[in-house]
């Protein structure tokens, strides 16, 4: 099989025939096409096996409502492996398949797409990874990260972290353990930016790939350096071994926080649990649970087929954030779909529809997403969640981690384009 015949394409047409009657209704239906990338087999695959599920099935709640605006929702997924070649490849076949919107998966395979996008006008979204400076719409005018930025994660965090050390950060010591790839150096202008500002002490430490191995530098971390604090940008496996490894060392978890893809309750059980990980703290652009109309939405559409409630949801970080994906891609083509008075938009018609998105929040799982044609981030919010009694509980509501020198990284970048 080739690496395309490989793909979910099972998962996309049970989607976009959901509630037809079958192949023959389906060619009758108007159909816009979604391009998807995913990671279910690579090294971020405890991310794409529950994120992806997640878009699929907000996609099939809307098809079996009668799709958006009239139009049913063909996906076509593709596992990228978190490989960037494959990520091309899938790009260009969204683009052959005349798809509107493109699903991104990846910080490496977002660097390689950003200049393709523009020159194909096709929307990708990059929601809590990819390039930071992206969130500068008139730079990157089909890149969206939609979601707050490893810039704005790393403000978010900086932002914790001085409140929980008193409001004070001034000759305090934080450390960076961080995934030594593209994707774990993108913070590293904001947190020196804020290490001058505010007066603390930054040392970062690699850790290779695939992150399994960080004995070193967590010995390193808790017994040489003994931070007052530690930001963890690490995904895949790796958040659960810090986790363990920051433990048996003895270093209390209440202080340390970790970016999105270190902050699910797939990386606590791979920890040893909540009872493990007590008093960690990570960073969310989507919220945690169930209790969302949109969810229960999607339970009883499984109930009413007669089938199972997936149990991908009970992974509820990256769950409800491939909803989120899937909610706002529906939102940005119903947006073009109506400026065109109904007609199939094309894809700089979902870019306009995309920069239309006003006070979108689905039920209050996401802040409240405004994008424009400057400000394709929205705003770069964030929450944090704490494992707390066997549980994660909501610590804080949503904010803004200094945000003028978030804004100000992005001016002086765009200055020496």
């Amino acid at each position: 099989m080739t690496r395309f015949g490989k793909t979910w394409l099972g998962i996309a047409a049970t989607t976009a025939t959901l509630a037809i009657g079958g192949g023959q209704a389906f060619a009758q239906q108007k159909e816009l096409v979604f391009g998807f990338q995913c990671d279910r087999t690579g090294p971020t695959a405890t991310v794409g096996v529950n994120l992806c599920p997640g878009y699929h099935d907000y996609i099939a709640l809307v098809n079996s409502k009668g799709g958006v605006e009239g139009f049913k929702i063909k996906v076509i997924e593709v596992d990228n492996e978190y490989k960037v070649p494959p990520a091309i490849e899938a790009h260009e076949r969204f683009k052959k398949e005349g798809a509107v919107i493109e699903g991104l998966f990846g910080t490496p395979q977002t660097a390689a797409l950003n200049k393709k996008l523009e020159e194909d006008k096709m929307v990708g979204t990059a929601p809590g990874f990819g390039t930071s400076n992206a969130a500068d719409g008139k730079r990157f005018p089909f890149t969206f990260p939609i979601a707050a930025s490893y810039w704005s994660q790393a403000g978010g965090a900086i932002q914790f972290a001085k409140d929980k050390l008193g409001g004070n950060l001034k000759g305090k010591k934080i450390a960076y353990l961080f995934y030594d790839n593209p994707a774990g150096k993108e913070p590293m202008p904001i947190l020196e930016d804020l290490a001058k500002q505010e007066g603390f002490e930054l040392r970062t430490f690699a850790v290779p790939a695939p992150g399994i191995e960080m004995g070193s530098q967590v010995l390193d971390i808790t017994t040489r350096y003994k931070p007052d604090f530690i930001v963890m940008h690490l995904f895949g496996r790796a958040p659960s071994v810090a986790i363990k490894e920051l433990k048996g060392k003895g270093y209390p978890l209440s202080k340390v926080v970790g970016f999105v893809w270190a902050s699910a309750e797939a990386d606590i059980v791979a920890a040893g649990g909540m009872g493990v990980a007590e008093g960690y703290n990570g960073i969310q652009f989507a919220g945690l649970g169930k209790d969302y109309q949109v969810l229960k939405d999607i339970e009883a559409m499984y109930k009413a087929q007669g089938k199972p409630v997936p149990k991908e949801m009970d992974s509820t970080a990256y769950y409800n954030r491939g909803v989120f994906i899937a909610a706002i891609h529906v939102e940005a083509v119903r947006n073009a779909i109506k400026a065109k008075g109904g007609a199939a938009p094309t894809s700089e018609d979902v870019k306009g529809g995309m920069e239309s998105v006003k006070n979108f929040t689905l039920g209050g799982l996401v802040p409240p997403m405004q994008l424009s044609p400057e400000d394709h981030e929205g705003g770069g919010w964030v929450q944090i969640w704490t494992v707390k009694g066997g549980k994660l509980v909501k610590a804080t509501e949503w904010f803004q981690g200094f945000r003028p020198v978030i804004q100000k990284q992005l001016a002086a970048d765009a200055s020496k384009s």
